[in-house]
């Protein structure tokens, strides 16, 4: 792939900053994730030391979840009554 990419940049000069950018972002995006799956609150890795890490979690632990709470009385009807 490499040696692809340097034949192409021989004939292409204005390639060379794509590659480099590109790999750049690869190479970035990698190391962030390497990150956040060794993060403090990553506990699920280990399956033999923590079976169960939800139930060592404190009771006020922020859950990345989505909570819409929504009136539903007050809300508008957009058809007709049959």
């Amino acid at each position: 792939m490499i040696k692809t990419m340097i034949q192409h940049a021989k004939k292409h000069p204005g390639l060379i900053p794509q590659f480099f950018f590109t790999t750049v972002g690869l190479t970035g995006a990698t190391f962030y994730l390497i990150r956040l799956a060794r993060g403090p609150h990553v506990t699920f890795w280990d399956k033999k030391k923590n079976p169960e890490p939800w139930n060592n979690l404190d009771p006020t632990y922020q859950y990345k979840l989505l909570a819409i709470t929504t009136d539903y009385k007050s809300l508008k009807k957009d058809g007709p009554d049959f």
